[in-house]
């Protein structure tokens, strides 16, 4: 037992001094490769903090935002408007691009009495100067259980499902801006698809807002999900122009929304056609925990 102390406490032969400086000085090399690879940053090359920034774009990062979360959420139940903007910073490049970091609160869209209102999300949108449909990853907190949710989307896909006939719209809401309670699902449903086409043509410098559903058609099919069309008008800001889109909706609950529209603008028509499931555009993501 001695002899084997001694021979692991026995020094062994030593390294010339210039070349132990010389590997460690290869390694710190390596490390701060490794991270600046590892670790990008709204601070990398081309990126500079927005000394100029205005709180109308943290709005608009916001709203771009909140689109896509519903979009994505695919449940009627779960619709959220925009209440407040809290904080946010962004970063510009030599196109003049933005990266907007950005958190704010939401209300639900048709909360019930009682019930606590207010969620909270996080969210990086990447504005690439006036093109529309924005890059976006966003965080929210949920306010709305999930049992209560996929409860309450399941009514309204039970309701509609057992209708006799198809329904046929002609608008909500009607001339006095009512919406009669009977229509409020629909109407929901309806916001749900325009959420996606809303999020589509948002740029860094306009935003749009759902007025009216009109020419509402659903269609019978032979699988579960509930597929029907709509138009609706869409108030962009700030050019104050109205814009009707047509939109085929497929929705089941629980499942991948599907979404395909027409818009017709006042000098160039746009058609695009709705992801069906998966990430719309990379890298964007969403969480919702």
């Amino acid at each position: 037992m001695q002899l084997r102390r001694q021979l692991l406490l026995a020094p062994g032969p030593r390294c010339p001094r210039p070349i132990v400086r010389m590997l460690a000085l290869l390694l710190l090399l390596a490390l701060q490769g490794a991270a600046a690879k590892g670790a990008p940053g709204p601070e990398d090359s081309g990126w500079r903090p927005d000394a100029e920034l205005q709180r109308g774009l943290l709005q608009q990062a916001a709203r771009a935002a909140l689109h896509f979360f519903n979009f994505r959420a695919g449940s009627p139940s779960a619709l959220r408007v925009l209440s407040t903007v809290q904080q946010g910073r962004a970063w510009i490049n030599s196109k003049k691009e933005h990266k907007v970091d950005v958190v704010f609160t939401t209300e639900r869209y048709n909360p019930e009495e009682g019930e606590e209102h207010f969620g909270k999300c996080s969210a990086r949108v990447f504005f690439r100067n006036e093109k529309p449909r924005p890059a976006i990853n966003v965080t929210c907190i949920r306010f709305v259980e999930k049992s209560k949710r996929q409860q309450e989307d399941y009514l309204l896909y039970k309701h509609m499902k057992q209708l006799k006939t198809p329904l046929d719209v002609v608008s909500i809401p009607d001339s006095h801006g009512h919406i009669d309670p009977s229509l409020r699902p629909i109407w929901d449903l309806a916001f749900l698809g325009s959420s996606y086409v809303m999020w589509e043509k948002t740029t860094q410098f306009s935003h749009y807002y759902m007025a009216q559903l009109s020419s509402l058609n659903q269609w019978k099919t032979n699988d579960d999900a509930i597929d029907f069309d709509y138009t609706v008008l869409l108030h962009e800001f700030p050019t104050q122009e109205i814009i009707p889109c047509r939109i085929h909706l497929v929705w089941y609950p629980g499942k991948p929304l599907k979404v395909k529209y027409l818009c017709q603008e006042l000098q160039t028509p746009e058609e695009a056609s709705g992801i069906e499931e998966g990430s719309a555009v990379a890298p964007t993501e969403l969480s919702n925990f």
